[in-house]
């Protein structure tokens, strides 16, 4: 057998069901085909060639690539050409409004304003900006800021034109206008049934333009260790043209990494490009357009909207505003419909809850799905599920449905969680990872980037450590350890693509999609897992990444 890569003098954690721990390893063909405790391979049953790749690490720490699966790749690349309004370097409405007016003195008339991060939370008028402020400096381009939690945006007079948007206008089912007390409209748009309205008339990238964006945003991905990556609203802004794009920037050699996607159900609805097929069938398509790179994730759904927007469905009415509960986006009857046809069709189902009474609304529409057309090993999946209660948790166990937690919220908002928008009994139990262990419950972690930044190993220190951005710790009980944590980003999240078989662990005849660090996760101080260099990222034994500062290569 000929080898094409050699890994020698490595702390290798295998993270296979013994935890086995290894110091070497061979690969051939992109698989892995021995692995030994010994700090250099026995070659002897084994031929090298001019081609063979020796790595020494030199003591470096080996782990299964990373999966991700829940972030937003495509919005991300495309966000990275638009202003950033994220705090803390964005503290008022005055500093957005003169980027937007530095960058309408470089644009022609007409032409497009995009930006994205602002937190109305965080900023010191503690509210989010209105066409009034933007109208200042931006009357002749159209302008769309989109909030920090993908929910939300800002929008100028010249953007609700475009969009045909009025005094007069309804707001649509699971969404709504900001108005000013007048009643006029004042530029917020709240949630995505009613973005939807303005998403036809923003700027649609070209194929070139979306390949490089995808290529940007794969780069910072790969340099985070991740080798399988899930895009998690495929067809959300601009419906089929994101499609077309993902498959594009594989099929281009810009995206390596292996590709999972969640298609919106719009899609996949009667008016939709994917009405009447069934999973299969897409799965077959997307094989022939891609030479079988790019796999189907999952059919996705919304059902609720964002915590600190307060338009995720609780059970209980918000901390602050007793008046303030979310809304469900579907009423219950209509979308047990969709959810049993999408079933029937095949399809794995991925919905979003965040607020309890969305999860709820969710496992009860996937139980009757499942009592009307039973199917074994389905793997459905509840995406953030951030204030699930014990019973919740206990009863997708119970109906093989999985969970993947936005743990990144406990540093970013946990304070305002605890203080503003649940309090702090229920801030205490976001993301309740302990119990998701103690029920044996497929899990996995998320950053849902754009949202958050992404980096698997923050997700990893966010679970065990539990701090928030001001250092302290939110839900001491709900810690898990390293590497359990560790798993969810591995063997855990292969097993969500159903794809344990393959990938998640480093054993013999897996993919060879490693991630190289200088410090194990394991055995460095908790508080120091976030903070690990990354030196080098492996898919199907190549190097497609390496850290030029402290490169390995």
């Amino acid at each position: 057998m000929k080898i094409d890569m050699i890994i020698t003098n490595a702390n290798i954690i295998t993270l296979d069901q013994r935890n086995t721990a290894a110091k070497s390893l061979l690969v051939s063909n992109g698989r892995i085909v021995e692995i030994c405790t010994e700090s250099t391979p026995d070659m002897s049953a084994y031929t090298t060639t001019s081609n063979t790749y020796t790595l020494d690490l030199k003591g470096a720490t080996v782990l299964p690539g990373f999966i991700d699966t829940h972030s937003h790749l495509l919005m991300y690349g495309q966000m990275l050409n638009d202003i950033d309004c994220r705090s803390p370097h964005t503290n008022d409405i005055r500093q957005i409004v003169t980027k937007i007016h530095e960058k309408a003195q470089l644009s022609k008339p007409g032409e497009w304003i995009m930006g994205w991060g602002y937190d109305d939370t965080l900023l010191n008028e503690k509210r989010h900006p209105t066409r009034f402020d933007l109208d200042q400096v931006s009357q002749n381009n159209p302008v769309f800021i989109r909030h920090i939690s993908g929910h939300f945006a800002t929008v100028n007079s010249k953007t609700l034109e475009l969009a045909g948007i009025s005094d007069d206008t309804l707001n649509p089912d699971g969404g709504f206008f900001g108005r000013d007390d007048s009643g006029r409209l004042n530029g917020v748009i709240h949630e995505i049934p009613a973005l939807e309205k303005v998403f036809p008339v923003l700027p649609v990238s070209n194929e070139e333009e979306n390949i490089e964006n995808i290529g940007k945003a794969a780069q910072t991905y790969l340099s985070q260790g991740i080798t399988t990556c899930t895009d998690a609203g495929v067809g959300l802004d601009k419906g089929i043209s994101e499609l077309d794009a993902h498959l594009a920037a594989v099929n281009s050699g810009k995206n390596p990494m292996s590709m999972r996607l969640m298609i919106l159900h719009h899609l996949l609805g009667e008016d939709g490009r994917f009405a009447g097929y069934n999973a299969k069938e897409i799965q077959n398509e997307l094989n022939n357009k891609t030479n079988n790179k790019v796999k189907l994730d999952s059919a996705k759904l919304f059902q609720d909207g964002s915590i600190q927007g307060y338009t995720a469905a609780l059970r209980d009415p918000y901390y602050s505003d007793k008046s303030v509960k979310g809304t469900l986006l579907h009423g219950q009857k209509a979308f047990n419909e969709e959810i049993l046809d999408l079933h029937r069709r095949g399809f794995r189902i991925a919905i979003h809850g965040n607020g309890d009474k969305a999860i709820e609304s969710n496992i009860s529409a996937l139980q009757e799905a499942l009592q009307k057309a039973p199917r074994e090993d389905h793997r459905h999946r509840i995406e953030h599920v951030q204030t699930a209660s014990y019973h919740d948790l206990n009863l997708m166990k119970k109906l093989g449905i999985a969970a993947s937690f936005f743990i990144n919220h406990v540093y970013y908002w946990g304070e305002r969680h605890r203080d503003i928008f649940l309090g702090p009994q229920k801030a205490a139990r976001l993301n309740p990872l302990a119990e998701a262990v103690d029920l044996d419950l497929l899990f996995t972690l998320h950053s849902d980037c754009p949202i958050t930044p992404i980096s698997p190993l923050f997700s990893v220190w966010a679970a065990v450590n539990r701090l928030t951005s001001k250092g302290n710790v939110l839900g001491e009980g709900q810690k898990i350890d390293a590497l359990t944590a560790l798993k969810s980003m591995t063997s855990y999240g292969a097993a969500l693509n159903f794809e344990e078989d393959d990938k998640g662990t480093i054993e013999v005849g897996k993919k060879a999609d490693f991630v190289v660090l200088e410090d194990s996760p394991v055995t460095c101080p908790p508080e120091e897992i976030k903070d690990i260099p990354i030196l080098s990222t492996i898919i199907d034994g190549r190097i497609v990444w390496t850290n030029k500062i402290k490169s390995i290569v």
